[in-house]
């Protein structure tokens, strides 16, 4: 039953990880290139603001859904116990240290998202038309966010394959 189960969490935060990133590689590989060049300008901004705000539910979803299935991931395979995670041995491990470069990304994913998703990105489309330069600095600002989550996600699949095959 617990290899069933076990199965199972992976398959589930597997397929979230699909979700969350293939998600951001769409929007940036291919909506946003293709709404960039929709006119006019009223429209675009809707555009992209209707489809960021659909992706951030989705994408919150999947993370909320990562977070669960990964904590029941280490539950099943017995590190969350106190005895482990307050050993240093254990975390200087191989195992240890993909987990902890992981747990790492996975912090500032978050802390990236929130950024983006609640922050830099709603004041972009918040900030009238007649200050362009602001609205653009956070529309800049919101990207290079959105970049930085994109490579943190890539960061992430690393180590989880490490995890995967031992650390």
């Amino acid at each position: 039953m617990t290899t069933t189960l076990y199965h199972l969490a992976v398959f589930i935060h597997v397929m979230a990880a699909l979700v969350w990133l293939g998600g951001m590689f769409f929007v940036a590989l291919v909506g946003a290139p293709v709404l960039r060049q929709v006119e006019p300008a009223e429209l675009r901004v809707r555009l992209f603001h209707e489809l960021g705000l659909r992706f951030r539910t989705v994408g919150w979803a999947a993370l909320g859904i990562l977070v669960a299935t990964g904590l029941w991931i280490l539950q099943i395979r017995g590190v969350l116990r106190f005895e482990t995670l307050t050993d240093a041995v254990w975390w200087s491990t191989p195992f240890g240290r993909a987990l902890a470069w992981k747990l790492a990304a996975v912090l500032v994913m978050v802390v990236v998202s929130g950024l983006h998703d609640f922050v830099f990105g709603p004041r972009a489309g918040r900030i009238a038309n007649d200050d362009s330069r602001g609205r653009e600095r956070h529309r800049r600002l919101a990207l290079h966010l959105a970049r930085v989550n994109a490579g943190v996600g890539v960061l992430l699949v690393y180590w989880a394959v490490r995890l995967a095959r031992g650390g």
